[in-house]
């Protein structure tokens, strides 16, 4: 069986992933707040463990494996949103969870096998913190329930910061009722004005930490073998999750692994409104400011190109590459493949060995490109499946499109040419000028060589918009 190795967060090692149970091998991961639009930084983490998670479901079997990554539908962020736009929460959060999902599929995120809501959760919740209450690892004070700091001697193992560094990191509220000021909560009270559920502390709702701690454990178990998410999170979401879980399940180890991603900028500069480079998902995929869309592939190429564990720079530069070769791939591919032969295919070794070397895409990716370099067309298709660039219906089309391209583009470069003929003739090259921005307005590059005039369909083709052109 393939040996995968991991950088475990939690012993700064990179280490070999041995599961509790192989037939049972469970991944969490945090997921998003529901309130707007996933950013591309957001996006980093779901690409990152989708790779982990193919490598999984493919070395252990896809019913082996169990992904849990949930929503955060109760938040003052998502309250304020409501309030700002006379909408209701639940309103806003169904919208945004859409969105989200919709997002993702489009870079080639398989949708996790448990997706829980927060608010699906909220007696597991009450249950956990009472808990913590009853064994002295918590208390209440003036409708609050705070997690005693002090209770948990491991209490920052996992970040290896001082308590003065965890302080400035968590930018911790000096609130009267607190014991300690990296006290943090669990339970707070809720005005009429906002949501709330009952409980033994009075009308409120959970804090942050509290919710990933009750869904992990209620669909996981008190163990599982890997948690993850941007290493934004170590600290203090995770290190609060560890203190809380391992207090309220002192037989249990919670996770076992910790993988955390790094960072994403935007044109060597950190992704900022004020810097004018703060984008969505969603802005990419369908083009934001005047630019040409990103397809979702291509989004996904440019984030395997930097392993997860070093910072990653999205530049215009690296998409437009990518998406050459990725459209290279299709070309190559589409009068050769056996789509149906490709179906049966494994993954080729060498791609699986580079993912279980600690989730090594780049080497990845390059085998990628030995397969098309040997004319391996049929295992090209399979491995850019595996990978999560398309699917095999996907090809299909694509495969598809680029043919009824080929073929209908052969009357327009006749077209073209007695257009071209005729300006030159009359030195009125507006015509010729107007078709060519036509013909690029639906994804087709016109190039004039010494072979005369050579039409290409671009990723961006459109047969339909073409057969428009015609009418």
């Amino acid at each position: 069986m393939t040996v995968i190795k991991l950088t475990n967060s939690k012993t700064r090692k990179k280490e070999v992933f041995e599961p509790i149970d192989p037939n049972n091998v469970r991944m969490y991961v945090c997921g998003p707040t529901v309130y707007d639009r996933a950013h591309i930084g957001n996006a980093r983490p779901v690409i990152v463990f989708d790779v982990l998670y193919r490598l999984l479901r493919h070395v252990y079997g896809r019913e082996h494996v169990t992904y849990v990554r949930n929503f955060t539908d109760v938040d003052d962020k998502i309250n304020k949103k409501a309030k700002d736009t006379d909408r209701s929460i639940k309103e806003i959060t169904d919208e945004t969870m859409q969105w989200y999902l919709d997002d993702m599929r489009a870079v080639g995120a398989l949708d996790p096998d448990k997706m829980p809501r927060a608010t699906e959760f909220i007696g597991a919740m009450i249950t956990m913190i009472e808990g913590l209450v009853e064994s002295g690892h918590a208390y209440a004070a003036e409708g609050h329930v705070l997690f005693s700091v002090e209770s948990y001697k491991d209490y920052g193992k996992l970040s290896g910061r001082s308590i003065d560094d965890m302080i400035a990191g968590a930018r911790v509220e000096i609130a009267p009722y607190k014991r300690n000021p990296m006290d943090f909560v669990l339970w707070k009270p809720s005005s009429d004005d906002q949501p709330g559920w009952d409980s033994p502390w009075g009308r409120g709702r959970p804090g942050w930490h509290i919710e990933c701690s009750a869904m992990s454990y209620e669909l996981l178990g008190e163990t599982f073998d890997i948690h993850g998410g941007g290493n934004d999170l170590m600290f203090p979401h995770h290190e609060n999750e560890i203190a809380q879980s391992c207090c309220a399940h002192p037989q249990g180890g919670f996770a076992r692994y910790w993988l955390h991603n790094e960072m994403l900028q935007v044109e060597g500069k950190k992704m900022s409104k004020s810097l004018g480079n703060f984008f969505t998902v969603r802005d990419l995929l369908d083009g934001h400011d005047g630019q040409q869309p990103v397809p979702g592939e291509v989004i996904r190429f440019v984030f395997l190109s930097t392993h997860y564990t070093k910072p990653m720079d999205w530049t215009a530069e690296k998409a437009a590459a990518a998406e050459s070769r990725l459209d290279t791939y299709i070309k190559l591919m589409a009068n050769s493949a056996d789509l149906e032969r490709a179906k049966s295919l494994k993954p080729l070794p060498a791609i699986v060995d580079a993912l279980a070397d600690d989730l090594n895409t780049h080497a990845a990716l390059q085998g990628l490109n030995e397969l098309a370099n040997h004319a391996q067309w049929d295992e090209l298709a399979a491995n850019l499946v595996f990978l999560g660039f398309y699917t095999f219906e996907d090809l299909i089309e694509r495969f598809n499109n680029l043919k009824e391209a080929v073929a209908s583009l052969e009357s327009w470069k006749l077209k073209f040419e007695r257009e071209r003929e005729q300006a030159k003739a009359t030195k009125d090259f507006s015509r010729v000028d107007q078709l060519r921005n036509d013909l690029l307005g639906v994804g087709v590059e016109v190039k004039i060589g010494k072979e005369g005039v050579q039409l290409t369909p671009l990723p961006s083709f459109d047969a339909d918009l073409l057969k428009d052109l015609e009418q």
